[in-house]
């Protein structure tokens, strides 16, 4: 019976809590009444409601977010800058406008159509940044709450660890030296009753300790999810004040590379010499520009980087569902041990009966 009662404070998990916190625990411990069924069944209870409406809100919080959105935005962007390709290849400027009358014009129409659609696009990303940097910081107030709830727990376990362990270790063993003595049924049964409800007590401690493991798990959980809000912001971010700039300098120079043509054309009567060396500035100017072109694509993020973020995240939600897998392992070993000792006692319980006759 003795190792019974110092059984519950070894298993409790170590909190820090401040001076005026134990004190809490230690008077609210004096409190607790075991003869009490209907108190034992609500021990903890209004905390573990608290955290099961926290959950509800945690998991609307992530089903109103659709990331895969946003990657396919991005990814629409960069199929738009892709498709307007203002390169010299073989056939001279912009092949594609080769047939038509005006090739500035042609380049011009062109580019606004694209440009309406990266707008388009540019808009819904930045409504996208400015809802996940409310979410980073919603997340933030989610982290605070899930750590009160945390320390909430704990300190109901501990009043409980405590108070448990000094009625085993008092009146619990009283009643059994008492029916042992008197050899009494009815001073059995009432050992019997009242050890049941100190078993009952310790399995909505082990509740509780239950829930206060998941309020543990949650708080990394809610901070994976922060990380990749973050990144998806900054990747936004990134997209919004480089690779858009980047396509209308570019833009620029091609039409100024047009207007540049026009001109050697107008040039090509008045003197071949004069048209030859129109030529030649043109072409160094367009190698010029393409060469800027490649430099300045250089410092584009590359897809991959986000490949390699994507990976390590989903390699630390799997070593966390790895742990939580642990965690429910022991849980089982834990309640197949209590429920062993269980047995010890009622077979004592019994053991007492058979003397009493």
């Amino acid at each position: 019976m003795a190792a019974q009662a110092a059984r519950p404070a070894e298993t409790v998990q170590e909190v820090r809590l401040t001076a005026e916190e134990q004190k809490m625990v230690d008077d609210f411990a004096k409190k607790i009444n075991l003869h009490d069924s209907n108190a034992i069944m609500t021990y903890g209870a209004g905390t573990q409601k608290k955290m099961s409406d926290f959950s509800d809100q945690a998991l609307a919080n992530v089903r109103n977010k659709d990331l895969g959105e946003v990657g396919s935005m991005i990814s629409g962007l960069v199929t738009e800058l892709k498709d307007f390709d203002v390169k010299e290849d073989d056939g001279g400027f912009l092949k594609f406008f080769k047939k038509q009358s005006n090739k500035l014009v042609a380049l011009q129409a062109r580019y606004d159509k694209t440009e309406q659609s990266v707008d388009t696009i540019v808009n819904a990303l930045e409504k996208h940044q400015v809802q996940l940097l409310k979410d980073v910081a919603t997340l933030d107030q989610m982290y605070a709450l899930n750590l009160s709830y945390f320390k909430e727990l704990s300190m109901y376990i501990a009043a409980g660890k405590k108070r448990l362990a000094e009625v085993r270790a008092g009146e619990l063993k009283e009643l059994q030296d008492r029916a042992a003595a008197s050899g009494d049924a009815q001073d059995a049964q009432e050992a019997k009753d009242f050890g049941a409800m100190c078993d009952r007590f310790e399995k909505k401690l082990h509740d509780l300790e239950l829930t206060r493991m998941i309020a543990l798990q949650t708080g990394p959980q809610i901070r994976l999810v922060q990380d990749a809000d973050t990144l998806m912001a900054e990747k936004i971010q990134s997209t919004i004040v480089n690779t858009i700039p980047l396509w209308k300098n570019q833009m620029v120079i091609a039409m100024g590379v047009e207007h540049s043509n026009q001109a050697a054309k107008a040039q090509h009567e008045v003197s071949e010499l004069t048209n030859q060396l129109l030529k030649k500035n043109a072409q160094q100017l367009h190698s010029a520009s393409v060469e800027t072109a490649k430099e300045s694509e250089r410092g584009i993020v590359d897809i991959e980087t986000l490949k390699q973020t994507n990976a390590e995240l989903i390699s630390t939600l799997d070593d966390v569902l790895r742990i939580q897998e642990e965690g429910r392992a022991k849980r089982s070993e834990a309640e197949a041990e209590m429920a062993r000792m269980e047995a010890e006692l009622k077979s004592k319980l019994l053991e007492l009966s058979k003397t009493s006759r």
